[in-house]
């Protein structure tokens, strides 16, 4: 939900007393769903609408209803049954088969703009909470925030004395630390951008890193050892280390090292690992003594590719399976072609760029 909800927060925010506005949450679904449990959008008076409830078929249907909202003041429940021949789902041709039930609030200075203004304070300070809306059974709209030193699980309904809420844990973005901004680092950067992710970079070489290459990113003209003088390690999240050099590289990984990373990635083959991490004066276990999982090198999942932007698709969905805890498996495997062609690990064998 977070990189999703910190954006929609800042669209929202610069208009919130231009427009009228309602806020839709997925509180429940029942079997499979295109979106799950804690799934946000937003509605203006315009007939706008920004992010998604379901896979785009809804959307002009829920529209109506957040209209209605608006102008009664009131929030309401729908739910869309797509295993009914007469609900409007299933009319549809979803296809899916599942039920999901949403909730639409109005968004206004009575209720506090549902606390919407604090949530996004929280994002930005990047610090951890719950977010709860009750699932309402007159027409209120009420929501709290309660703080978290972490938060953990997905959206949840929970049962009160004063009725059903549903709990929503708020992380805030990931942030991702490129050690080296050359131009292979680019496209990098850019997915991870795409991502709603917070990109940081770090290169001493005047002719990388510039702002025109890197837009949205943060850039340290530094050398790795002097970074933790200009950004705090510890809110880092991730790290990919690609300088093209083994002095850079090596330096890179020791500052590194103390922290507890939730993802490592080393460009280039297993043989270059080795120098590397010789010439950092570390050795494997030591590295991966601190990081929430394994070093990654090479980076990337087995997508078969060669160019940059292939390597930066296969880091991005690599960092993006690690970030949420899931194994990148795919469903079963249909083999066309040679059966026997096996597919280079990002392209970063030995003949990986050095």
């Amino acid at each position: 939900m977070a990189n999703q909800l910190h954006a929609l927060l800042d669209l929202w925010y610069e208009q919130r007393s231009a427009r009228n506005w309602v806020l839709g949450t997925v509180y429940r679904t029942i079997g499979p769903c295109y979106r799950k449990a804690g799934a946000i959008m937003l509605f203006d008076d315009l007939g706008r609408h920004y992010g998604l409830l379901s896979g785009g078929c809804l959307e002009a249907d829920i529209q109506r209803h957040a209209h209605r909202v608006m102008s009664s003041g009131q929030a309401k429940t729908l739910c869309y049954d797509g295993s009914d021949e007469d609900d409007f789902a299933f009319q549809l041709g979803i296809g899916c088969g599942g039920t999901v039930h949403i909730l639409l609030q109005p968004l206004n200075a009575e209720n506090g703009f549902l606390q919407l203004e604090r949530l996004r304070v929280q994002l930005q300070q990047r610090q951890p909470c719950y977010y709860l809306q009750k699932i309402p059974a007159d027409g209120e709209s009420e929501t709290e925030i309660i703080p978290a030193e972490t938060t953990t699980g997905r959206a949840q309904l929970i049962e009160r004395a004063d009725g059903q809420w549903l709990q929503t844990a708020v992380t805030p973005v990931p942030h991702i630390l490129l050690m080296g901004a050359g131009a292979d680092a680019q496209p990098m950067a850019q997915l991870f951008r795409t991502q709603g992710w917070q990109v940081s970079l770090c290169d001493p070489r005047p002719a990388n890193g510039r702002a025109a290459y890197f837009p949205d990113c943060s850039a340290y003209r530094c050398h790795p050892d002097e970074l933790p003088t200009q950004l705090d390690l510890a809110r880092v999240d991730a790290a990919v280390v690609m300088n093209h050099n083994l002095e850079l590289d090596a330096a890179s990984l020791r500052v590194l090292h103390p922290q507890p990373l939730k993802y490592l990635g080393l460009l280039g083959p297993v043989s270059r690992r080795n120098r590397v991490l010789e010439q950092a004066g570390l050795t494997l276990e030591q590295l991966n003594s601190r990081l929430a999982t394994p070093l990654r090198a090479p980076i990337g999942l087995n997508l078969g590719g060669e160019v940059p932007e292939s390597i930066a698709l296969a880091t991005c969905a690599e960092l993006h399976a690690v970030l949420h805890g899931a194994d990148a498996a795919s469903g079963p495997l249909v083999k066309f072609g040679n059966k026997g062609a096996q597919p280079n690990r990002s392209g970063q064998g030995e003949k990986a760029l050095e």
